[in-house]
């Protein structure tokens, strides 16, 4: 575009929805770059933002970008900062930021919200209470991100209805056109069934507007969970390393036949101490942190070579009966153990642990330390992060084979897994880095796309991808000489001719930009 393109485009955003509505302050855009990159490098800076209040915003927002050829960046909380924050993936995007379109309607009776997609985790845990409703939200481990863009993210959180991300049901959607359409029984006039029933008529669309570019959500529903008579927080403890495999078999069965129902968090001692210190607590030195220093760290800390933060809810006698029963799975592996303490309702939001109050729905911003591990106050990382099956045998591979690119390449080994369901799960790479250390920063950026690689040509595709490799990540789709993506350009192209939604996202193009040289790498 031209400079005097661009200039049309936003006073028309400012006369369609309002001159409040759009900025192209300095001061305002710098909220929408990747808080994790060198500082002072941002190529991939937004050129103005638009804060619709209304979805007639958005569809006005959407109709004038075709006019004028114009890409717009969806955001809803940017808070993402692990794959890229808040940052468009092509320079000079314009911003669509929902912060001001924060509704929460909750309808106590069916057990289940309607919300707009500048909603944090915050605002629905507040809404709950504030109705004083006997439910709960399945919630992220840190609060101040979004419930519609983690969803549409292929998000985790932790809570019975979050396996297989389970949890939403009927979007409305602008499209590319600025048309209105909604999933499911919402294409019905006044279904009542629209966020309780997740089909429709023919085929299903709801998952095409998932880490896509084909539409801009702008209401989703969010099933809740009642409020369970007991809700018991849960640690298993792992002294021996080589034993996580066994681990791994005893959660797939426990999970399979419904002893555990919901979603467990595995992380190895540097993970978990990532939440608890920092790096330079325990050594400063160059490379990889040393088994000793490492077998120091769990000692001191008390968390063993790997833990497992999970949960039981229900009825006092069933969770009595089933703690029995996977205690007792558990501890037939040498050198584990597994505790907790049950919690009525009176006593969940004043959980002392964050991990025990994030699996009963209570938000909060305390494992957001994380993020320092490598640099403080200006730490950052890159998570890269495969779905494999869950078996001892490939939790074996996966961990032998990251563990060891991550000592080649120089850097800590902080892994983990979710569990999507009780057959596969995500194996969790978090790749530190300080952001004041560009060669750092560099090491970890390129040795996240490498994993992707390698990871790829072992059948492990990644379940979320980072800007910076998401076109490298797409390419290990490769079957049938990447049918997948090649639908997903043709759904592109014929939904979005002018390429405007999200150029890029998921490594899916227009093919405007793509006549234009990208993806480029």
């Amino acid at each position: 575009m031209t400079r005097t393109e661009l200039d049309q485009a936003i006073a028309a955003f400012a006369t369609a929805i309002g001159d409040e509505k759009v900025s192209t302050e300095e001061a305002v855009l710098q909220d929408f770059q990747d808080p994790f990159q060198v500082p002072g490098t941002a190529t991939s800076l937004p050129s103005a933002v638009v804060s619709p209040r209304s979805t007639e915003d958005v569809q006005a927002v959407v109709r004038i970008a075709n006019r004028y050829r114009v890409p717009l960046w969806p955001i809803a909380r940017g808070k993402n900062n692990g794959y890229g924050g808040a940052a468009p993936w092509v320079p000079g995007a314009v911003m669509v930021s929902f912060k001001e379109m924060t509704k929460v309607d909750i309808d106590p009776e069916l057990g289940y919200a309607m919300v707009e997609p500048g909603v944090s985790w915050f605002d629905l845990h507040d809404a709950i209470e504030a109705g004083g409703h006997d439910l709960a939200a399945s919630i992220v481990d840190i609060g101040w991100g979004g419930v519609v863009s983690n969803t549409l993210e292929h998000g985790l959180t932790y809570m019975p209805n979050s396996i297989d991300q389970a949890a939403h049901c009927g979007f409305e959607v602008v499209l590319p056109n600025g048309e209105l359409y909604r999933t499911g029984s919402g294409g019905m006039d006044d279904n009542p069934t629209w966020p309780l029933y997740k089909r429709g008529l023919g085929p299903t669309t709801t998952e095409l507007f998932m880490q896509s570019n084909f539409g801009i959500v702008t209401k989703m529903g969010y099933w809740l969970m009642p409020k369970p008579e007991v809700y018991m927080p849960l640690w298993l403890q792992l002294w021996d390393d080589a034993q996580m495999p066994a681990v791994v078999d005893a959660l797939r069965s426990l999970m399979l036949d419904g002893t555990i129902d919901m979603r467990p968090q595995l992380s190895n001692t540097l993970c978990m101490a990532s939440m608890l210190s920092a790096r330079s607590d325990w050594y400063d030195g160059d490379g990889p942190i040393p088994e000793e220093v490492i077998d120091r760290i769990a000692k001191d800390l008390g968390l063993g070579r790997w833990m497992m933060r999970f949960a039981l809810y229900g009825d006092e006698a069933v969770v009595d009966h089933n703690f029995a029963k996977l205690k007792k799975r558990f501890e037939s592996i040498p050198s584990v153990s597994v505790f907790g303490e049950k919690h009525g309702a009176d006593a969940w939001e004043t959980l002392p642990n964050p991990h025990e109050r994030v699996q009963i729905g209570v938000p909060s911003l305390d494992l957001y330390k994380m993020a320092g591990w490598s640099g403080g106050d200006e730490g950052g990382h890159v998570d890269f992060s495969p779905v494999i099956p869950l078996t001892a045998a490939h939790a074996r591979k996966a961990q032998e084979l990251f563990r060891s690119l991550c000592h080649e390449a120089g850097l800590d080994y902080l892994g983990g897994m979710l569990p999507i369901n009780a057959r596969s799960t995500t194996f969790i790479n978090v790749i530190p880095f300080d952001t004041k250390n560009p060669d750092q920063v560099r090491r970890a950026y390129e040795h996240a796309k490498h994993m992707v690689e390698v990871a790829g040509k072992m059948g492990y595709g990644e379940y979320r991808a980072h800007p910076y490799f998401a076109d490298v990540a797409m390419d290990q789709f490769g079957f049938n000489d990447h049918a997948q993506l090649r639908l997903n350009e043709t759904l592109k192209d014929t939904l979005d001719p002018n390429g405007i939604i999200a150029p890029g996202k998921s490594g899916i193009w227009g093919s405007r930009l793509r006549a234009e040289g990208y993806p480029q790498r």
